[in-house]
């Protein structure tokens, strides 16, 4: 009885004026919020992620706000190739940070990264992408940045699955040039993630963002919560996300706990 209950529904939706439509809408939301799962996506979106920081400096109450400024470009390169351009520029606030009483804000370094990706999915559901990452000195004060150049290898492995996506971002970057009297870059960064899709277009994700610096031997590893909601302002389609994270590993003086802001611009193919 209960199937012949859902056919007849079923049946009844079609016949609806705009009841395909309405699924077709929604069907088309949470396939661009996966989208947004996914870095090597073919989607061009700018991200404007907030991080404030709370805990770190040489007493334990400074705070660091950083808003990263994240265009992601995808350009086709033929039939069967993309290259996704990744930026990040950060804009920073922090007091208390690199001395008590202490304040400075500006720009960060850049990094900039290149994924030559396969358009078509991999046998098993893999998509994946590599190629380098690059570091610019933008630093506009000498506290916020290395005053180096740096390169180095990058790589993004994924599978989609329904409604989850999980897989790993990496990089290594090393200084290649720069000021003489600054330390010497050799830093890894690895990222395991994962996310949850509703049909809603919310997405829910855990991130370990970690990285090492093999200079100094330290760990950076924060747990990062996210939620996001896929919507529109006007026409423009957006996301909007929250955060919390917690450091399980740091060196001396980084912070304890964090918040993030997330608002993403889309711009999907038509």
């Amino acid at each position: 009885m209960a199937h012949v209950a859902r056919k007849l529904l079923a049946t009844a939706l079609v016949m609806v004026p705009g009841a395909s439509l309405a699924q077709e809408s929604v069907d088309k939301s949470q396939d661009l919020a996966k989208q947004l799962s996914n870095p090597v996506a073919s989607l061009i979106s700018v991200p404007l992620q907030q991080n404030i920081d709370f805990g770190g400096g040489p007493d334990g109450g400074g705070v660091k706000s950083t808003l990263n400024i994240q265009p992601v470009v995808p350009v086709s390169l033929g039939p069967k190739w993309n290259v996704i351009v990744r930026t990040i520029l950060p804009v920073v606030y922090q007091s208390d940070i690199s001395a008590p009483g202490a304040n400075e804000f500006g720009l960060g370094d850049t990094t900039q990264s290149f994924f030559f990706s396969p358009k078509q999915t991999g046998s098993g559901g893999i998509v994946w992408g590599v190629g380098p990452a690059i570091l610019y000195p933008t630093a506009t004060d000498r506290v916020l940045g290395s005053d180096k150049w740096g390169l180095g290898p990058t790589v993004v492995l994924l599978k989609q699955s329904g409604k989850d996506t999980y897989g790993l971002l990496a990089n290594h970057i090393w200084s290649v040039a720069g000021s003489d009297t600054r330390n010497d870059i050799s830093s890894t960064f690895f990222q395991p993630f994962y996310s949850h899709t509703t049909a809603t277009a919310t997405t829910y994700g855990v991130n370990l963002e970690t990285s090492y610096d093999w200079k100094g031997e330290n760990w950076v590893v924060p747990v990062n919560l996210s939620m996001s909601q896929l919507t529109k302002m006007g026409k423009q389609p957006i996301q909007i996300g929250v955060g919390a994270r917690y450091y399980i590993e740091k060196p001396t003086g980084g912070p304890d706990w964090g918040v993030r802001l997330v608002l993403t611009l889309l711009f999907p193919k038509k």
